[in-house]
């Protein structure tokens, strides 16, 4: 079917059916469905992944020199075995434009695999080209033929390979793209099939592209069109062009979602926020082992203006407080507890393990108990006895207000607060969106805290666009000890395990974190499993030495850290998956 283009709606509004080669209810409407693509603007900004630049063609001979140069790549060798030293050398995908000169022939190897195999060449030089897998190209190599490769060239007994590189025809005088884009796609769709869908989609809704970027902002910005960006973006006619269109699209990008935090904001400025009185803290801080530093004070000090407001008038809290572990967070946390639970609401706060929440739990209620604030617990292994006594201490409405510490289990649809009017979510990255809103709508509008150790993209961006407030805690209590970071090669490691050893034998504890549960055969990093099997059986034998991960079950990773936390066990292997708010002060050493 021919392009039909609307008479009323946008082009880039109409589904992609709209197209010619793109039928309702097909193949392949059902292939772009499944990338998320339902309109034709749905397509035009499905962006390409990455991009080959194919226009620098290179001559036989000058990559055959260069596979001649001895590697300069510093040997890495595991950790498990000094002697395994990795000398190859890898050149990165270049582009030639040869001549088929032998006919390709299919070989059946053993276990049904099958490739192609034939000869290309330039003026300098022969390439042996060879496909797996593919019979049915056969067919597109006929000899004299001229085509541009792209791929990784190696050296195979001598001589140039090619494997499996992108092709297209180069006749004399064809004029090929000097980049070419890369997308993420689904099984069924080649990047060629997709590539012409975009294109047929520009040519149908280019023309009626709206701009958002006012055109005085661009002018100020030097951004070019929407219709330059996103020809571009696609079909660059060269990098300085990709570029112009990169920047185009992430600076709009970038507009919008600050203008939606904005907006976000000014929506949440005008919510009805519970009053708060002016309290004094010095009851609370008197109770403190140490003094606040300067930068807990002030973290302290934006809360306390957040919940008052001005003028008596406010908007909700929304705040993350962002600062290394052992920077008092929690103590901040604790400040902003008892300056509504003294308003007379209630407070829950949320950590992402059992063990922590414990903690959390034991820490808060030596603090606050004794100014005759009730901190109850909420966790999944309670009795249901003691998990019943927890629940009514929240939604007792003759009850005095509470602090409720637990994990997931204060989400849970039985659980309801008196008046709840803060909610703490600590190691917030932990948690879903979800997980944590449900826990924020179990009252209207309450104020929202966030503590985070490791703030990730997601976090930071809310703050550069606007929808969150932070403070930052730079600097850590006088009492703790410096961190002492060293860096260590791995032919040394040796030294490294005695150094752990020395601190075992003092009665301390260590972590050693791994980037991998298992092993893979995809990148050569270290992994935990295998670490622990050479640890606990070699170098630490007369210690007792556990494995943590990601994939184990939730319980099972509590238990674990309940056996370290309580030292039970000396040495623990893990991923990143450990806690890194669990307080484990016995524990002076992570390699």
């Amino acid at each position: 079917m021919a392009n039909v283009k609307p008479s009323g709606a946008p082009a880039d509004t109409m589904p992609v059916s709209s197209l010619s080669g793109v039928s309702p209810g097909g193949v392949r409407e059902a292939q772009l469905h499944k990338l998320g693509i339902y309109t034709v603007g749905d397509l035009l900004r499905h962006y390409p992944r990455r991009y080959e630049f194919r226009g620098d063609v290179v001559t036989v001979k000058s990559v055959l020199d260069e596979l001649s140069v001895p590697s300069l790549l510093y040997p890495f060798p595991s950790f498990l075995d000094n002697d395994n030293i990795d000398t190859s050398y890898e050149l990165t995908p270049k582009s030639f434009i040869l001549t088929v000169v032998t006919e390709p022939k299919l070989v059946t190897a053993k276990r049904g695999i099958s490739f192609i195999k034939f000869r290309a060449a330039d003026d300098t030089g022969v390439c042996e080209i060879v496909f797996f897998n593919q019979p049915y190209l056969k067919r597109a190599f006929p000899t004299g033929s001229r085509f541009r490769f792209y791929g990784k060239p190696t050296l195979a007994r001598g001589s140039l390979r090619l494997t499996s590189p992108s092709y297209e025809a180069a006749p004399p005088g064809a004029e090929l793209a000097p980049v070419v884009p890369v997308y993420s796609l689904t099984s069924g769709m080649t990047q060629k099939i997709f590539s012409g869908l975009v294109k047929k989609a520009f040519s149908f809704a280019a023309s009626s592209l709206v701009d958002r970027i006012p055109e005085k902002l661009r002018e100020k910005h030097s951004l070019p069109t929407i219709r330059y960006a996103i020809k571009n973006i696609h079909f660059p006619a060269d990098e300085k062009s990709l570029n112009a269109a990169r920047q185009r699209l992430v600076y709009e990008e970038f507009l919008i979602y600050a203008l939606k935090g904005m907006r976000i904001k000014a929506t949440r400025d005008t919510l009805c926020a519970h009053y708060i009185n002016k309290t004094d803290i010095k009851p609370l801080v008197s109770q403190l082992p140490f003094p606040l530093t300067g930068a807990q004070k002030r973290a302290i000090n934006d809360i306390y203006a957040d919940l008052r407001g001005k003028n008596g008038k406010r908007g909700l809290m929304y705040r993350i407080i962002v600062g290394d572990v052992g920077c008092g967070k929690t103590v901040v946390a604790a400040a902003a507890a008892y300056i509504i639970i003294k308003n007379g609401f209630d407070c829950a706060m949320m950590a992402p393990t059992e063990i922590l929440a414990r903690q959390h739990y034991a820490d808060l209620s030596a603090l606050l108990s004794s100014l005759g604030i009730k901190v109850v617990l909420l966790v999944g292994s309670l009795k249901a006895r003691e998990k019943r006594e927890s629940i009514n201490a929240c939604c007792d409405p003759n009850g005095p207000p509470v602090l409720a510490v637990g994990t997931h289990a204060l989400i849970e649809e039985g659980v309801r607060f008196r008046r709840l009017g803060l909610v703490i979510t600590d190691e917030q990255h932990r948690f879903g969106v979800q997980q944590r809103a449900s826990l924020a709508k179990k009252d209207k509008h309450p104020d929202i805290l966030y503590l985070s150790a490791t703030p990730i993209p997601r976090s930071l961006s809310m703050t550069v666009y606007g929808d969150l407030e932070v403070s930052i805690i730079d600097e850590l209590p006088p009492t703790r000890k410096a961190v002492l970071t060293l860096v260590r090669s791995n032919r040394k490691i040796g030294l490294v395990w005695e150094e752990v050893r020395k601190q075992l034998k003092q009665k301390r504890q260590a972590y050693v974190v791994c980037p991998l549960v298992e092993e893979s055969d995809k990148v050569d990093l270290l992994d935990a499993q295998r670490l622990h099997e050479h640890l606990s059986t070699q170098v630490f034998k007369e210690f007792k030495c556990e494995l943590i991960h990601g994939r184990m079950p939730a319980a099972e990773k509590d238990e674990i850290m309940r056996r370290f936390k309580q030292g039970e066990t000396d040495l623990l292997v893990s991923t990143t998956v450990i806690e890194v708010g669990v307080d484990v002060p016995n524990a002076t050493v992570m390699v």
